[in-house]
Protein backbone atom coordinates (compact mmCIF):
# COMPACT_ATOMS: atom_id res chain seq x y z
CA UNK A 1 0.00 0.00 0.00
CA UNK A 2 1.28 3.52 -0.94
CA UNK A 3 2.02 5.77 1.72
CA UNK A 4 0.78 9.35 1.97
CA UNK A 5 3.50 10.67 3.56
CA UNK A 6 5.73 13.44 2.47
CA UNK A 7 8.77 11.21 2.73
CA UNK A 8 12.24 13.37 3.45
CA UNK A 9 13.29 10.92 0.27
CA UNK A 10 10.30 10.79 -1.71
CA UNK A 11 9.99 7.24 -2.58
CA UNK A 12 11.37 5.77 0.52
CA UNK A 13 11.01 2.21 1.54
CA UNK A 14 11.60 1.80 5.23
CA UNK A 15 11.03 -0.19 8.07
CA UNK A 16 8.29 0.04 10.27
CA UNK A 17 9.03 0.56 13.53
CA UNK A 18 6.49 -1.26 16.70
CA UNK A 19 8.55 -1.34 19.27
CA UNK A 20 11.93 0.12 21.34
CA UNK A 21 13.28 -2.12 24.21
CA UNK A 22 16.24 -0.35 25.84
CA UNK A 23 19.10 0.43 23.17
CA UNK A 24 17.20 -1.66 20.14
CA UNK A 25 14.04 -1.02 18.01
CA UNK A 26 12.06 -3.50 16.72
CA UNK A 27 10.50 -3.53 12.89
CA UNK A 28 7.27 -5.44 12.48
CA UNK A 29 8.97 -7.81 10.45
CA UNK A 30 10.93 -8.46 13.53
CA UNK A 31 14.17 -7.52 12.88
CA UNK A 32 15.95 -5.60 15.55
CA UNK A 33 18.34 -2.95 15.35
CA UNK A 34 20.97 -1.37 17.83
CA UNK A 35 20.16 2.13 18.05
CA UNK A 36 24.20 2.96 18.10
CA UNK A 37 23.54 7.27 17.16
CA UNK A 38 19.83 7.78 19.35
CA UNK A 39 18.82 9.08 16.40
CA UNK A 40 20.04 11.60 15.71
CA UNK A 41 22.18 11.88 19.36
CA UNK A 42 17.73 11.92 20.95
CA UNK A 43 17.80 8.55 22.47
CA UNK A 44 20.18 9.11 25.57
CA UNK A 45 17.85 6.91 27.73
CA UNK A 46 16.90 4.40 25.29
CA UNK A 47 13.50 3.68 24.18
CA UNK A 48 11.98 1.88 27.20
CA UNK A 49 12.30 3.72 30.29
CA UNK A 50 9.84 2.85 32.64
CA UNK A 51 9.80 5.69 34.88
CA UNK A 52 9.72 8.14 32.01
CA UNK A 53 7.38 6.89 30.44
CA UNK A 54 5.07 6.38 34.19
CA UNK A 55 5.88 10.11 34.24
CA UNK A 56 3.80 10.71 31.22
CA UNK A 57 1.03 8.92 31.48
CA UNK A 58 0.90 10.43 34.99
CA UNK A 59 0.76 13.93 33.74
CA UNK A 60 -1.76 13.00 30.78
CA UNK A 61 -4.34 11.90 33.75
CA UNK A 62 -4.17 15.45 34.87
CA UNK A 63 -3.80 17.44 31.95
CA UNK A 64 -2.04 17.13 28.52
CA UNK A 65 -2.05 21.31 26.95
CA UNK A 66 -2.52 24.43 28.61
CA UNK A 67 -1.49 26.93 26.38
CA UNK A 68 1.12 29.68 27.89
CA UNK A 69 -0.22 32.64 27.28
CA UNK A 70 -2.78 31.89 29.63
CA UNK A 71 -1.03 29.43 32.10
CA UNK A 72 1.80 28.01 33.62
CA UNK A 73 1.75 24.10 34.81
CA UNK A 74 3.33 21.90 37.35
CA UNK A 75 5.46 20.61 35.44
CA UNK A 76 7.38 23.33 33.35
CA UNK A 77 7.85 25.42 36.70
CA UNK A 78 9.64 22.23 38.08
CA UNK A 79 11.41 21.81 35.05
CA UNK A 80 12.40 25.31 34.24
CA UNK A 81 14.25 25.66 37.98
CA UNK A 82 15.58 22.16 37.51
CA UNK A 83 17.59 23.40 34.36
CA UNK A 84 18.48 26.75 35.80
CA UNK A 85 20.19 25.33 38.91
CA UNK A 86 22.13 22.67 36.69
CA UNK A 87 23.15 25.31 33.24
CA UNK A 88 24.64 27.63 36.28
CA UNK A 89 28.19 27.31 36.92
CA UNK A 90 29.75 28.40 40.26
CA UNK A 91 31.91 31.14 39.54
CA UNK A 92 31.38 31.58 35.93
CA UNK A 93 27.36 32.73 35.88
CA UNK A 94 23.45 31.67 36.52
CA UNK A 95 21.25 30.54 33.94
CA UNK A 96 18.25 32.60 35.08
CA UNK A 97 15.67 32.19 32.60
CA UNK A 98 14.31 28.96 30.61
CA UNK A 99 12.31 29.29 27.78
CA UNK A 100 10.46 26.57 26.56
CA UNK A 101 10.11 25.42 23.50
CA UNK A 102 9.14 22.19 21.21
CA UNK A 103 12.80 21.79 19.54
CA UNK A 104 16.05 22.29 18.88
CA UNK A 105 15.77 24.13 15.87
CA UNK A 106 13.02 26.39 17.99
CA UNK A 107 15.85 26.76 20.24
CA UNK A 108 18.09 28.58 18.24
CA UNK A 109 15.38 30.42 16.37
CA UNK A 110 14.15 31.86 19.91
CA UNK A 111 17.92 32.54 20.85
CA UNK A 112 18.50 34.61 17.89
CA UNK A 113 15.36 37.08 18.12
CA UNK A 114 16.57 37.18 22.19
CA UNK A 115 19.51 38.51 21.21
CA UNK A 116 18.40 40.80 19.17
CA UNK A 117 15.77 42.31 21.68
CA UNK A 118 18.21 42.30 24.39
CA UNK A 119 19.98 44.60 22.67
CA UNK A 120 16.86 46.91 21.90
CA UNK A 121 16.16 46.54 25.22
CA UNK A 122 19.46 47.80 27.15
CA UNK A 123 19.60 50.71 24.10
CA UNK A 124 22.01 49.43 21.16
CA UNK A 125 19.39 49.06 18.43
CA UNK A 126 22.13 49.00 15.69
CA UNK A 127 22.95 45.40 16.25
CA UNK A 128 21.52 42.91 14.44
CA UNK A 129 23.96 40.96 12.83
CA UNK A 130 24.91 37.59 13.46
CA UNK A 131 28.47 35.76 13.01
CA UNK A 132 28.75 31.98 12.76
CA UNK A 133 31.24 29.05 11.54
CA UNK A 134 31.64 27.21 8.06
CA UNK A 135 30.59 23.43 8.94
CA UNK A 136 28.40 24.26 11.30
CA UNK A 137 24.65 23.47 11.77
CA UNK A 138 21.71 25.38 14.06
CA UNK A 139 18.63 24.05 12.69
CA UNK A 140 16.62 23.74 9.60
CA UNK A 141 13.89 26.92 10.12
CA UNK A 142 14.70 30.07 8.19
CA UNK A 143 16.58 32.05 11.18
CA UNK A 144 18.64 28.84 12.23
CA UNK A 145 19.26 27.90 8.90
CA UNK A 146 20.46 31.57 7.84
CA UNK A 147 23.30 31.56 10.77
CA UNK A 148 24.26 27.85 9.67
CA UNK A 149 27.15 26.81 7.66
CA UNK A 150 26.04 23.41 6.53
CA UNK A 151 26.62 23.94 2.55
CA UNK A 152 24.21 21.23 1.48
CA UNK A 153 21.07 22.16 3.59
CA UNK A 154 21.72 25.58 2.59
CA UNK A 155 21.83 25.76 -0.96
CA UNK A 156 18.25 25.24 -2.29
CA UNK A 157 17.15 28.53 0.66
CA UNK A 158 20.44 30.34 -0.27
CA UNK A 159 18.72 33.60 -1.84
CA UNK A 160 16.32 33.61 1.27
CA UNK A 161 18.86 33.18 3.85
CA UNK A 162 20.54 36.31 5.02
CA UNK A 163 24.11 36.99 4.22
CA UNK A 164 25.79 35.80 7.46
CA UNK A 165 29.57 35.83 7.73
CA UNK A 166 31.08 32.61 8.16
CA UNK A 167 34.54 32.37 10.12
CA UNK A 168 36.81 29.03 10.27
CA UNK A 169 35.33 26.06 12.93
CA UNK A 170 37.90 24.53 15.98
CA UNK A 171 38.65 21.56 13.49
CA UNK A 172 42.57 20.45 14.64
CA UNK A 173 42.69 17.18 12.30
CA UNK A 174 42.52 19.78 9.17
CA UNK A 175 43.12 23.04 10.03
CA UNK A 176 45.49 23.33 12.62
CA UNK A 177 49.37 23.23 10.79
CA UNK A 178 51.94 21.41 11.65
CA UNK A 179 54.10 22.60 14.76
CA UNK A 180 51.10 25.24 15.81
CA UNK A 181 50.55 24.51 19.23
CA UNK A 182 46.81 24.40 20.72
CA UNK A 183 47.87 28.17 22.20
CA UNK A 184 48.75 29.33 18.45
CA UNK A 185 45.93 27.78 16.94
CA UNK A 186 43.48 29.26 19.51
CA UNK A 187 45.19 32.88 19.06
CA UNK A 188 45.34 32.38 15.71
CA UNK A 189 41.46 31.66 15.50
CA UNK A 190 40.66 34.37 18.14
CA UNK A 191 41.89 37.08 15.49
CA UNK A 192 39.56 35.76 12.89
CA UNK A 193 36.80 36.27 15.18
CA UNK A 194 38.01 40.03 16.33
CA UNK A 195 38.69 40.95 12.55
CA UNK A 196 35.44 39.95 11.37
CA UNK A 197 33.76 41.87 13.87
CA UNK A 198 35.81 44.87 13.19
CA UNK A 199 35.33 44.54 9.60
CA UNK A 200 31.03 44.57 10.01
CA UNK A 201 31.52 47.27 12.76
CA UNK A 202 31.55 46.05 16.61
CA UNK A 203 27.95 48.12 16.96
CA UNK A 204 26.34 46.18 14.73
CA UNK A 205 27.37 42.97 15.62
CA UNK A 206 24.98 41.25 17.97
CA UNK A 207 26.14 37.69 18.73
CA UNK A 208 28.29 34.76 17.80
CA UNK A 209 27.18 31.47 17.66
CA UNK A 210 28.74 28.09 17.82
CA UNK A 211 28.12 24.18 18.80
CA UNK A 212 30.04 23.73 22.09
CA UNK A 213 31.15 20.82 20.26
CA UNK A 214 30.45 20.24 16.67
CA UNK A 215 27.68 18.45 15.09
CA UNK A 216 26.56 16.09 12.64
CA UNK A 217 27.77 18.49 9.77
CA UNK A 218 31.43 17.75 10.36
CA UNK A 219 31.38 14.65 12.40
CA UNK A 220 31.59 15.86 16.05
CA UNK A 221 34.15 18.43 16.50
CA UNK A 222 35.40 19.24 19.79
CA UNK A 223 37.56 22.42 20.62
CA UNK A 224 40.97 22.38 21.25
CA UNK A 225 42.02 23.55 25.18
CA UNK A 226 41.15 27.40 25.56
CA UNK A 227 39.18 27.78 22.69
CA UNK A 228 35.80 29.15 23.92
CA UNK A 229 37.74 31.00 26.53
CA UNK A 230 39.30 32.88 23.83
CA UNK A 231 35.84 33.55 21.82
CA UNK A 232 34.87 34.68 24.83
CA UNK A 233 37.53 37.18 25.69
CA UNK A 234 36.80 38.68 22.04
CA UNK A 235 32.89 38.95 22.31
CA UNK A 236 33.13 40.67 25.79
CA UNK A 237 35.62 42.75 24.27
CA UNK A 238 33.03 44.27 21.51
CA UNK A 239 29.75 43.87 23.77
CA UNK A 240 29.05 40.93 21.78
CA UNK A 241 26.97 37.91 23.44
CA UNK A 242 27.88 34.26 23.01
CA UNK A 243 25.05 31.86 21.95
CA UNK A 244 26.54 27.82 22.27
CA UNK A 245 24.21 25.73 20.69
CA UNK A 246 23.78 22.50 22.60
CA UNK A 247 21.18 21.05 21.16
CA UNK A 248 22.97 17.69 20.03
CA UNK A 249 26.17 17.59 22.50
CA UNK A 250 24.40 19.06 25.41
CA UNK A 251 22.39 17.41 28.03
CA UNK A 252 25.16 15.40 29.35
CA UNK A 253 26.13 13.72 25.79
CA UNK A 254 30.02 14.66 26.37
CA UNK A 255 29.80 13.35 29.86
CA UNK A 256 29.08 16.91 31.98
CA UNK A 257 25.20 18.18 31.29
CA UNK A 258 26.25 21.51 29.97
CA UNK A 259 29.09 20.58 27.68
CA UNK A 260 30.32 23.88 27.81
CA UNK A 261 31.13 23.38 31.44
CA UNK A 262 34.14 21.49 29.91
CA UNK A 263 35.71 24.58 28.42
CA UNK A 264 34.86 26.79 31.62
CA UNK A 265 32.95 29.44 29.90
CA UNK A 266 29.50 30.71 30.51
CA UNK A 267 27.29 31.68 27.53
CA UNK A 268 24.83 33.91 27.13
CA UNK A 269 22.76 31.80 26.05
CA UNK A 270 22.39 28.48 25.18
CA UNK A 271 20.03 26.07 23.23
CA UNK A 272 19.60 22.65 23.88
CA UNK A 273 16.74 20.10 22.80
CA UNK A 274 17.27 16.32 21.88
CA UNK A 275 18.60 14.67 24.67
CA UNK A 276 16.68 17.23 27.08
CA UNK A 277 13.73 14.98 26.14
CA UNK A 278 15.52 11.38 25.04
CA UNK A 279 12.79 11.64 22.14
CA UNK A 280 10.17 10.79 24.57
CA UNK A 281 8.20 13.84 24.00
CA UNK A 282 9.18 16.88 21.58
CA UNK A 283 11.06 19.45 23.74
CA UNK A 284 13.46 22.62 23.24
CA UNK A 285 14.80 24.96 25.32
CA UNK A 286 16.76 28.45 25.46
CA UNK A 287 18.26 29.56 28.62
CA UNK A 288 19.32 33.01 28.87
CA UNK A 289 21.66 34.13 31.22
CA UNK A 290 21.53 36.43 34.29
CA UNK A 291 22.62 39.50 32.43
CA UNK A 292 20.19 38.98 29.63
CA UNK A 293 17.59 37.59 31.58
CA UNK A 294 17.78 40.95 33.55
CA UNK A 295 17.54 43.28 30.68
CA UNK A 296 13.80 42.45 29.84
CA UNK A 297 13.21 41.92 33.46
CA UNK A 298 13.98 45.57 33.87
CA UNK A 299 13.25 46.79 30.45
CA UNK A 300 9.74 45.84 28.54
CA UNK A 301 9.22 42.72 30.28
CA UNK A 302 7.56 41.32 26.93
CA UNK A 303 9.72 39.08 24.67
CA UNK A 304 7.85 39.18 21.15
CA UNK A 305 8.13 35.93 20.05
CA UNK A 306 6.25 32.65 21.24
CA UNK A 307 5.17 29.12 20.01
CA UNK A 308 1.73 27.26 20.69
CA UNK A 309 3.24 24.03 21.95
CA UNK A 310 6.07 25.91 24.35
CA UNK A 311 5.81 24.92 27.88
CA UNK A 312 3.65 22.10 26.99
CA UNK A 313 3.09 20.06 30.24
CA UNK A 314 3.29 16.36 29.36
CA UNK A 315 6.62 17.24 27.53
CA UNK A 316 7.92 18.93 29.87
CA UNK A 317 6.86 16.20 32.53
CA UNK A 318 8.48 13.54 30.67
CA UNK A 319 11.78 15.62 30.46
CA UNK A 320 11.72 16.17 33.57
CA UNK A 321 11.87 12.12 34.55
CA UNK A 322 14.52 12.14 31.98
CA UNK A 323 16.70 14.50 34.00
CA UNK A 324 16.07 13.03 37.12
CA UNK A 325 16.78 9.68 35.71
CA UNK A 326 20.05 10.69 34.46
CA UNK A 327 20.77 12.13 37.70
CA UNK A 328 19.85 9.84 40.11
CA UNK A 329 21.17 7.13 38.42
CA UNK A 330 24.83 8.77 38.41
CA UNK A 331 24.74 7.98 34.44
CA UNK A 332 27.08 10.57 33.40
CA UNK A 333 29.60 8.57 34.76
CA UNK A 334 28.74 5.48 32.48
CA UNK A 335 28.88 8.35 29.35
CA UNK A 336 32.06 9.12 30.26
CA UNK A 337 33.55 5.24 31.24
CA UNK A 338 31.68 3.84 28.16
CA UNK A 339 32.82 7.53 25.94
CA UNK A 340 36.60 5.68 26.24
CA UNK A 341 35.84 2.38 25.83
CA UNK A 342 34.15 2.98 22.66
CA UNK A 343 37.12 4.28 21.53
CA UNK A 344 39.73 2.24 22.73
CA UNK A 345 36.88 -1.00 20.37
CA UNK A 346 37.47 1.79 17.61
CA UNK A 347 41.20 1.64 17.69
CA UNK A 348 41.55 -1.64 18.47
CA UNK A 349 39.40 -2.91 15.93
CA UNK A 350 39.19 -0.74 13.30
CA UNK A 351 43.22 0.81 14.31
CA UNK A 352 44.93 -0.91 11.54
CA UNK A 353 42.79 -0.16 8.40
CA UNK A 354 44.22 2.42 6.19
CA UNK A 355 40.42 4.56 5.84
CA UNK A 356 40.47 5.68 9.66
CA UNK A 357 41.69 9.10 9.58
CA UNK A 358 40.47 10.44 12.82
CA UNK A 359 38.37 9.50 16.04
CA UNK A 360 37.17 12.47 17.92
CA UNK A 361 34.64 13.51 20.28
CA UNK A 362 33.83 13.51 24.26
CA UNK A 363 32.12 11.02 26.18
CA UNK A 364 29.45 9.06 24.45
CA UNK A 365 29.52 11.94 21.17
CA UNK A 366 32.48 10.33 19.14
CA UNK A 367 33.15 11.09 15.11
CA UNK A 368 35.31 8.77 13.07
CA UNK A 369 36.68 10.67 9.80
CA UNK A 370 37.28 8.40 6.73
CA UNK A 371 39.86 9.47 4.93
CA UNK A 372 41.82 7.61 1.25
CA UNK A 373 45.19 8.17 2.46
CA UNK A 374 46.27 8.29 6.21
CA UNK A 375 49.09 10.77 5.51
CA UNK A 376 47.81 13.33 2.84
CA UNK A 377 44.44 13.02 4.58
CA UNK A 378 43.27 13.22 1.41
CA UNK A 379 38.82 12.11 1.15
CA UNK A 380 37.17 9.65 -0.88
CA UNK A 381 35.78 10.73 -4.35
CA UNK A 382 32.52 12.65 -3.27
CA UNK A 383 30.79 10.84 -6.38
CA UNK A 384 31.29 7.55 -4.12
CA UNK A 385 28.63 8.81 -1.81
CA UNK A 386 30.86 6.56 0.41
CA UNK A 387 28.45 7.81 3.56
CA UNK A 388 25.31 6.74 2.08
CA UNK A 389 26.53 3.49 1.53
CA UNK A 390 28.17 2.77 4.92
CA UNK A 391 24.33 3.71 6.28
CA UNK A 392 22.41 1.12 3.67
CA UNK A 393 24.75 -1.30 4.97
CA UNK A 394 24.76 -0.47 8.96
CA UNK A 395 20.83 -0.99 8.12
CA UNK A 396 20.84 -3.91 6.74
CA UNK A 397 23.25 -5.32 9.31
CA UNK A 398 20.87 -4.33 12.36
CA UNK A 399 22.92 -0.96 13.06
CA UNK A 400 21.64 2.71 13.35
CA UNK A 401 24.39 5.42 13.21
CA UNK A 402 24.67 8.52 11.61
CA UNK A 403 26.98 8.86 8.83
CA UNK A 404 27.44 12.07 7.20
CA UNK A 405 29.15 13.30 3.87
CA UNK A 406 31.15 17.01 2.93
CA UNK A 407 33.06 16.76 6.29
CA UNK A 408 35.99 18.90 5.10
CA UNK A 409 34.17 21.60 2.90
CA UNK A 410 30.56 21.07 2.54
CA UNK A 411 31.35 18.63 -0.79
CA UNK A 412 34.52 16.32 0.29
CA UNK A 413 34.62 14.03 3.15
CA UNK A 414 32.86 10.81 4.89
CA UNK A 415 32.25 10.24 8.75
CA UNK A 416 29.84 8.51 11.07
CA UNK A 417 28.25 9.78 14.12
CA UNK A 418 28.10 7.32 17.02
CA UNK A 419 25.83 8.57 20.08
CA UNK A 420 24.55 5.83 21.83
CA UNK A 421 21.69 6.02 24.73
CA UNK A 422 23.59 6.41 28.02
CA UNK A 423 23.02 2.80 29.18
CA UNK A 424 24.70 1.04 26.93
CA UNK A 425 27.24 -1.76 28.29
CA UNK A 426 30.69 -2.82 27.47
CA UNK A 427 29.02 -5.59 25.41
CA UNK A 428 26.73 -3.10 23.87
CA UNK A 429 29.79 -0.85 22.93
CA UNK A 430 31.72 -4.30 21.31
CA UNK A 431 28.53 -5.18 19.23
CA UNK A 432 28.67 -1.43 18.03
CA UNK A 433 31.99 -1.49 16.67
CA UNK A 434 31.99 -5.23 15.24
CA UNK A 435 28.58 -4.08 13.27
CA UNK A 436 30.14 -0.95 12.36
CA UNK A 437 33.38 -2.25 11.22
CA UNK A 438 31.51 -4.85 9.17
CA UNK A 439 29.42 -1.93 7.41
CA UNK A 440 31.97 -0.07 6.58
CA UNK A 441 33.45 -2.98 5.01
CA UNK A 442 30.75 -3.90 2.81
CA UNK A 443 30.38 -0.13 1.46
CA UNK A 444 33.79 -0.22 0.16
CA UNK A 445 33.76 -3.28 -1.65
CA UNK A 446 30.47 -1.80 -3.21
CA UNK A 447 31.81 1.57 -4.09
CA UNK A 448 35.06 0.35 -4.72
CA UNK A 449 36.55 2.72 -2.83
CA UNK A 450 40.25 2.53 -2.25
CA UNK A 451 42.48 3.61 0.68
CA UNK A 452 46.44 3.44 0.53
Amino acid sequence: MSSSLFYRTLGSSLPTIVRGDGIWLEAADGKRFLDASGGAAVSCLGHSDPDVIQAIKDQLDKVAFAHTGFFTSEPAEQLGAFLSDRASVAGLGKMSGVYLVSGGSEAVEAALKMARQYFLEIGQPKRHKFIARKQSYHGNTLGALGVGGNVWRREPYKEMLPDTPLISPCYAYREQNDGESDADYVARLAVELDQQIIALGPETVCAFIAETVGGATAGVIPPVEGYFKAMRAVCDKHGVLLILDEVMCGMGRTGTLMAYEQDGVMPDLVCIAKGLGAGYQPIGATLASEKVFQAFEQGSRVFQHGHTYMGHPTACAGSLAVQQKIESANLLSNVNAMGDALVEAIHDKMGNQPWLGDVRGRGLFRGIELVSNRTTKAAFDPALKLHMHIKKHALQNGLICYPGGGTVDGKQGDHVLLAPPFIVTPDDVAEIVDRLAKSIDGALAETGAKAA
